[in-house]
């Protein structure tokens, strides 16, 4: 009995000294794994080198390029409407199977005005409204995937405190190995499916925004 009851305190002790091994998961830098240079043959040039005629380009998983932002957007549109109508109607019976001579009838209808209305009613509106947006930027991005017909996949991400104040832009988007330049760097317009953010947190963000009560009100306000 005292054995047993030895052996089930041996095991919790066992237990509670456990701990945990930390599971780190691997950068994306980490995860790209080729095969090192080897030079023991006396040699310079490997397997994996480009030809002595291609430029630095990007051209596989794991490389760097440098995107120059400049996005320029502007729209504006306007509209006029105006409309008017009227109408009138007048009505009258002279003549009713000559009851007009009789009675309350004669003394107290007169039936040669018995409708007379009229209606006027106009419209008038006008709205515009305009918007333009810039954003002008440079920012290096990794190829994260080739697609079958050669194309890049890309992300790009840059974040920059100052003060406590973090502005952060992502880009992700597909770009044509054509479209990029000798130097490596290609611009915006040529990047497809493109997604550009650029945000902010921080104290000057939060004083920007309402607060959260301002908030609710202008979503029930019913006026």
């Amino acid at each position: 009995m005292k054995f047993s009851i030895y052996l089930l305190l041996a095991m919790a002790c066992a237990a509670c000294s456990t701990q945990k091994a930390e599971i780190k998961t691997p950068s994306f830098d980490e995860q790209i794994t080729r095969k090192p240079a080897d030079y023991s043959n006396g040699s310079i040039w490997q397997a994996s080198s480009r030809s002595m005629t291609e430029d630095f380009k990007a051209y596989q998983r794991g490389d760097i390029i440098t995107i120059v932002i400049s996005e320029t957007a502007s729209a504006s549109k306007q509209a006029s409407t105006n409309t008017e109508r009227s109408s009138s109607v007048t009505a009258g019976i002279p003549n009713l199977l000559g009851l007009e001579k009789f009675g309350l009838i004669k003394n107290n209808m007169d039936l040669a005005n018995l409708i007379n209305a009229s209606g006027d009613s106009k419209f008038a509106g006008t709205g515009s409204t305009s918007r333009q947006d810039n954003l002008t930027a440079t920012i290096s991005a990794k190829v994260l995937a080739v697609l079958a017909n050669g194309n890049l996949q890309i992300e790009g991400r840059r974040n920059v405190k100052v003060n406590n104040e973090d502005q952060e832009i992502v880009l992700t988007g597909t770009v044509r190995p054509v479209d990029i330049s000798p130097n490596n760097t290609i611009n915006s317009i040529f990047v497809a499916d493109a997604k550009i953010s650029y945000t902010g947190r921080g104290v000057i963000t939060d004083r920007q925004s309402p607060g959260w009560l301002m908030n609710i009100l202008d979503k029930v306000w019913p006026f």
